[in-house]
């Protein structure tokens, strides 16, 4: 679908059935983009294994958008190039930044 398959600005979900964790992170890889996302689930194993394995630049658990103030910010594959904040050499590494609700 064209919803899944290119970077939608806006109030935009998309709803997409799947049989296990594994289906999950292979669908949301098989893009061309990868520049922010977010996992909900009460199981941090889970939440682990989504963070680790998706191909994006900042992945958010079990909240959506908080950002680090010093954190680098930036997508992988065709979602931008390099990172903006961060620090020194960073701007040159795909790094990829994790952040944890855990209230």
């Amino acid at each position: 679908m064209k919803i899944v398959q290119e970077e939608i600005f806006g109030p935009v979900l998309s709803v997409m059935k799947f049989s296990d964790v594994d289906e999950v992170i292979a669908k949301a890889n098989d893009t061309k983009y990868g520049l922010v996302g977010a996992v909900f689930s009460e199981s941090q194993k889970t939440c682990n294994k989504v963070a680790r394995e998706l191909q994006i630049g900042k992945i958010s658990i079990n909240n959506y958008f908080m950002i680090g103030v010093d954190s680098p910010f930036g997508g992988f594959k065709q979602s931008g190039i390099g990172r903006e904040m961060g620090r020194g050499v960073e701007n040159y590494l795909e790094a990829k930044t994790i952040i944890y609700d855990c209230s």
